[in-house]
């Protein structure tokens, strides 16, 4: 990569978000300038050659991992509890700028008969000294979006895998970062795209596997949720850090007129596409509708009060974006992202071949043709189709909860596939790949809906790559513990 490309988004670090890389400190807004936009349409190309083949890379058994957690917010500390259900799983250090978030992950610790984890507490950059410390084999992050790559970069540096919640990166640049690091030191970067292990897309991702559906033709999926409550949730304290996203953080990213969060939907599309293992994402047009909501909404709460009033004037991302995407394959996939109008939740999860159809939301169906499976016919194809991880872990997980238990899954099969030295699910390409629609969709946003190329992360090994067993339990000797204290709670905001 070039040197004044990487100085650049080390300056801007997400073109037209308005947030420095030491912090959310401003208000305002610059609208991307065509130059700012080439940066991305540039920082999409890289002919370095690839150094380590991620996919399918199986690292050295660990018979323990010892966890380091980085960010324990509300997304944080409810990892930090799934992490104590889970053997072999050795909680070591724990990382925020709260002192008063790494006591609470101290208490969920020694309420599960666990040792207390070495305290990091400090700036923003205090993460630096975990990473460096020895003390984890895995480091998990749950920071805000602007710090995912520059924690998972210091992991892999610091001789540990990375596993980064979603989104993994916010530009193109960070994307290749990613990849070019986990190939240089050979350590894992995961996206915890939890979505992927639901319930639904593991059964219809099976059925896929197992031929059910024939060829895939389309795909869509989507991340529609109205968060005005976690836009608008007041932080109390002076430094604005005890609200549901430290200082705001959350609001401010919808400045960015992108699908700044698309790998909700996005990743179980790409799971049953075997995308970057067999398939790959060609192009890939966006459009974005003005916004009919956030800016009214923030008038709205200033005429309540005075702290809201600093938002005024902020140029807000329209209500509803959709990307279109090609494969290689001549697949398509649509995804959605809306987080501003009073609408239901949906990740709309459909999966359209030349023999089945399958969709999750409104109502959750399967079809052969025009006629939806009855009730006996879904049960039957559960009973048939189910697959191997959810009949040995999916009843635990319910217990141990997280979204519905999808949360433990996810925790579950990346320790279990630690520590019996198989390949991860989702690998530094799918961080990469599903990450880069957030850059790829702002650029073509700014240029009319202009089609603009997915790059290859994986540098031609997807035709090669073969698919993940995401099915299956893998090792299966990982086992759950202290299923006693379990409480099935899970955080809404998925």
């Amino acid at each position: 990569m070039k040197t004044n490309r990487r100085d650049f988004f080390k300056v801007t670090g997400a073109v037209g978000a308005g947030i420095a890389a030491g912090g959310l400190t401003s208000c305002s807004q610059p609208q991307a300038e065509p130059s700012a936009m080439q940066f991305i349409k540039d920082a999409a190309v890289n002919n370095n050659p690839q150094q380590f083949n991620m996919c399918g890379y199986a690292a050295p058994k660990l018979d323990k991992v010892r966890v380091g957690f980085v960010g324990i917010g509300d997304r944080g500390s409810g990892a930090v509890k799934r992490m104590t259900y889970i053997e072999g799983v050795e909680i070591t250090a724990l990382c925020d700028i709260r002192q008063a978030a790494v006591d609470g992950a101290q208490k969920i610790l020694s309420d599960a008969g666990l040792p207390k984890a070495k305290e990091f507490v400090g700036d923003e950059n205090e993460f630096k000294k975990l990473c460096d410390s020895g003390l984890c084999d895995l480091v998990y992050t749950a920071t805000p979006w602007e710090w995912h790559v520059p924690v998972g970069l210091a992991a892999m540096e610091g001789g540990a895998h990375a596993a980064l919640e979603v989104s993994a990166a916010k530009t193109m640049d960070e994307c290749w970062q990613m990849v070019e690091t986990s190939e240089r030191t050979k350590k894992h970067c995961v996206i915890l795209e939890n979505c992927c292990y639901d319930f639904f897309e593991l059964l219809t991702l099976n059925m896929v596997r197992q031929g059910v559906f024939g060829d895939l033709i389309h795909g869509e999926g989507a991340y529609i949720h109205d968060l005005d409550y976690w836009h608008f949730n007041k932080p109390q304290d002076e430094k604005m850090t005890d609200g549901a996203y430290t200082k705001m953080w959350r609001l401010y990213e919808n400045q960015r007129k992108a699908n700044v969060y698309p790998t909700h939907g996005l990743g179980p599309i790409c799971q049953a596409m075997n995308i970057n293992r067999g398939d790959k994402m060609d192009y890939l047009t966006a459009m974005i509708s003005d916004d009919f909501t956030l800016k009214n909404r923030i008038e709205e709460k200033a005429k309540e009060d005075p702290f809201f009033e600093k938002f005024i004037g902020m140029d807000m991302r329209g209500n509803m974006d959709m990307q279109m995407i090609r494969t290689n394959k001549g697949r398509t996939i649509l995804i959605q992202h809306d987080v501003s109008s009073p609408r239901p939740y949906s990740r709309i999860h459909m999966l359209s071949g030349t023999k089945c159809f399958a969709q999750k939301w409104p109502l959750q169906h399967i079809a052969f043709g025009h006629d939806v499976v009855d009730e006996a016919g879904m049960k039957e194809l559960r009973e048939k189709y189910e697959p191997e991880i959810i009949k040995r872990v999916g009843e635990m997980a319910k217990q141990v909860g997280g979204h519905g238990g999808m949360d433990f899954i996810m925790d579950w099969r990346l320790i279990d596939c630690l520590r019996n030295g198989l390949p991860v699910d989702m690998d530094v390409y799918d961080a990469a790949a599903w990450s880069s629609i957030t850059p790829l969709s702002e650029w073509s946003i700014a240029n009319g809906s202009a089609p603009i190329e997915v790059p290859d992360f994986t540098r031609g090994a997807w035709k090669t790559n073969k698919p993940v067993e995401l099915t299956l339990a893998g090792g299966g000797t990982t086992k759950v513990r202290n299923l006693s204290n379990a409480n099935a709670e899970g955080q809404l905001d998925v």
